[in-house]
């Protein structure tokens, strides 16, 4: 393409290219500099640097010097903390998919399209990453939070009708419950032949992911005093919960978010449903009062 004969449309294109081109090779600097292995960051800071030589090319026919976007970078980078790095880079590998699909579609850039599916392919080879490791354990803990507690703590609000109550009662049963799932899976993996180390990280990631349910849905019963509008609540955070998780789950996996999501949330509201209707049977057919 002669670049004195670029039109509009083409220049806002190629300066949408050059500004990804720009976040993608701030961001993969970033990440490699504060990567602690060190195939991950020469492998990031390899990438960094053909993004950066990526966005020079392409300046050439936008006559224009762009900087990354800091907000993009900073929100990426801070995912990659709180999310881990793993769940960061199968996103960028999306945005890598994308562009090369889009370079390969322009014969200006379409050397691009080789060199892009070439980087989806090292940040599926560089990801390792502990959590990845575990993500079973991770899975066991969350399903059971929220298919158990969501129904027990529905059954509770019914038959106890005290949001301190529930509060108190659904604590001991989650803590007791995140112990009990840790202490099964611990046994479960040694058993599989697993060794004592990765048996207590099994335990571990599976009680922590269910206490961290369990505080969660909790929580209304803490600040609302109605207890049927802090299980409306509680009920709502667990949809929150089912989708942030399996977003992640999705990302992570290659899977697709929809019927994962609605799957987790047809069952844990129905059990939380039915246990509304066994606390209030309980109730009413006992003739106990909290």
């Amino acid at each position: 393409m002669d670049k004195s004969n670029i039109t509009g449309k083409e220049l806002q294109m190629f300066l949408r290219f050059q500004q990804d081109e720009c976040n993608a090779a701030d961001i993969y600097r970033r990440l490699g500099e504060s990567a602690k292995a060190e195939n991950n960051r020469s492998v990031l800071l390899e990438m960094a640097s053909e993004e950066a030589g990526h966005a020079e090319f392409i300046a050439g026919y936008t006559g224009r010097k762009l900087h990354s976007n800091r907000w993009k970078v900073f929100t990426t980078i801070l995912l990659a903390r709180l999310c881990g790095l793993m769940f960061v880079l199968k996103l960028l590998e999306r945005d890598e998919g994308m562009a090369s699909s889009a370079y390969a579609q322009d014969e200006t850039l379409a050397a691009f399209a080789k060199t892009e599916s070439k980087h989806e392919q090292r940040l599926l080879d560089m990801i390792d990453e502990r959590l990845l490791h575990y993500m079973g354990s991770v899975v066991l803990g969350l399903n059971d939070a929220l298919v158990e507690f969501t129904g027990a703590l529905a059954g509770y609000t019914l038959a106890l009708n005290s949001c301190p109550m529930v509060a108190l009662t659904g604590s001991i049963t989650g803590i007791a419950a995140a112990l009990s799932m840790g202490s099964s899976e611990y046994l479960s993996t040694k058993s599989d032949g697993g060794d004592r180390h990765h048996a207590l990280l099994s335990a571990f990631y599976t009680s922590a992911a269910y206490l961290i349910t369990v505080f969660l849905l909790i929580a209304p019963y803490i600040w609302i005093s109605q207890p049927v509008v802090a299980s409306v609540v509680m009920l709502t955070l667990a949809i929150v919960v089912i989708a942030a998780f399996n977003f992640y789950y999705s990302v992570v996996r290659n899977e697709k978010f929809t019927h994962r999501f609605g799957e987790m949330a047809i069952i844990s509201l129905s059990v939380a449903a039915l246990s509304f209707v066994i606390g209030y049977l309980l109730k009413e057919f006992t003739g106990i009062e909290a």
